[in-house]
């Protein structure tokens, strides 16, 4: 082997490892219990800031391996971060991935993370924080459900021209977004590609490359009419278009006097000859030239950036968020440059725990349908029982009743037994899976 023969072997091994080269700056899934506490701090930038705490919620695949930070109180703000080692995307493919489950049923708040630059300050990050990328979804209202991904360019912060809508039920949910080093990008949504494109197509960095030329004008003549009248048609001689003419059998009165009563007029009648109102026929226009286009020209504006999407000492993740409704869990961070790494993370986590987590959700809500359900029929048999006393209704025998032991209904009954074997409800409202026979 010559010299030049081992050069482009080396210069390819090099190369071939410069693209494998895998990189994983933060993975963040809470295994360590209240460890998560060091390496997350919370934010004095106001002292109402709501809080999080570690917990799998009602219904999940395991207690233990499901929890994730989960709002806690209603109607507020929350900003909390965890900082990681600084990083530059710069020729690299950049992976941001994380799951949230909104098992409140979320009405109107966000459920997006944010990545910040190396300088800022953890304990004062607030809403006008600087940040480089928004991600995630953001829920408020009917049909207001989308998937934010808003990137900052020269100092400003861009939203996607795209609508990407989110998922909106209860289950737990896993984002995706990738960033390339030629400037495309994709957005998954439960590791199944939802749109992808180019950033500056997708994104107003840039002035447009093209513009209407500013001095092209549309020719006067120019004829932009699809359909046009027959010139040709004319109107039969006998078309009828009055709708009413004057009576031929009407008389002027033998007394009528035009020096004190005017002209006589006769009276009208519906013309029974009457046609409508005549128009010509509708032809093709044999000079149509169809829609005029403005011209455009090369914007004088317009210059590249091969440096869209590049982001430098990237070094905090964090959750600034404003809630209606609290529940929603945050779980599975990680940032990482390997877009197969990331998909085989996300099957591991979220993937193989989201059948088990459903059917549980769907156990739970059919408990929860039963005890409204039962205790609809009690507080209605209460007020039944109040309009009978208020009546004079109430019998010796309902008093002897009252005394007695209430006996559990026996379709309640039945359905704990179904059910106990497999799940019960925790203090808390949660459903204990026995995991020994199911899992």
């Amino acid at each position: 082997m010559n010299r030049l023969q081992l050069l482009l072997l080396l210069l390819a091994t090099c190369t071939l490892g410069a693209q494998v080269q895998r990189w994983i700056y933060l993975r963040e899934e809470f295994e360590d219990g209240d460890g998560w506490k060091k390496r997350w701090v919370q934010s004095k930038h106001q002292p109402d800031y709501g809080q999080f705490q570690l917990s799998a919620g009602k219904f999940y695949e395991h207690i233990e391996r499901d929890k994730g930070l989960q709002t806690t109180e209603d109607a507020k703000f929350y900003a909390l971060s965890t900082r990681f080692k600084p990083f530059s995307n710069e020729n690299e493919t950049l992976v941001v991935q994380f799951s949230v489950k909104h098992e409140q049923g979320i009405d109107c708040g966000g459920g997006y993370v944010k990545l910040f630059p190396a300088t800022l300050n953890q304990e004062d990050m607030h809403s006008e924080s600087e940040y480089y990328i928004m991600f995630g979804p953001d829920i408020c209202g009917f049909g207001n459900n989308i998937v934010q991904v808003i990137l900052q360019y020269q100092g400003k912060y861009h939203t996607n021209n795209k609508t990407i809508k989110c998922r909106i039920n209860k289950d737990t949910h896993l984002y995706t977004l990738i960033i390339h080093p030629n400037a495309t990008y994709a957005v998954k949504i439960d590791n199944e590609q939802v749109t992808s494109g180019e950033l500056e197509g997708d994104w107003d960095f840039l002035p447009p490359r093209k513009i209407k030329d500013p001095y092209a004008r549309k020719p006067r003549k120019w004829d932009e009419r699809l359909q046009i009248e027959d010139p040709e048609d004319k109107k039969p001689t006998d078309w009828e278009d009055f709708e009413f003419i004057p009576d031929p059998d009407a008389k002027k009165p033998d007394d009528w006097n035009e020096a004190i009563d005017g002209e006589w007029e006769g009276p009208l009648i519906p013309n029974l000859k009457y046609k409508g109102q005549w128009k010509p026929r509708i032809i093709d226009n044999p000079n149509y030239q169809g829609e005029w286009i403005h011209p455009e020209i090369d914007n004088p504006e317009y210059k590249p950036d091969p440096t869209l999407g590049h982001y430098y000492n990237i070094s905090v993740l964090g959750l600034d968020l404003w809630q209606v409704k609290s529940g929603s869990i945050f779980d599975n961070f990680l940032l990482t440059n390997d877009e197969a790494f990331a998909e085989e993370v996300g099957n591991k986590t979220w993937g193989e725990r989201k059948d088990v987590e459903k059917q549980w959700r769907e156990l739970y809500e059919e408990m929860e349908k039963r005890r409204q359900e039962e205790e609809a029929k009690k507080k209605k048999e209460k007020e039944k029982e109040r309009e009978d006393d208020i009546w004079g209704l109430h019998t010796e025998d309902d008093e002897e009743d009252e005394g007695e032991v209430e006996e559990e209904p026996e379709d309640e009954r039945q359905m704990k037994e179904a059910d106990g074997g497999k799940a019960f409800l925790g203090k808390n409202g949660a459903v204990h899976v026995d995991q020994k026979d199911e899992l």
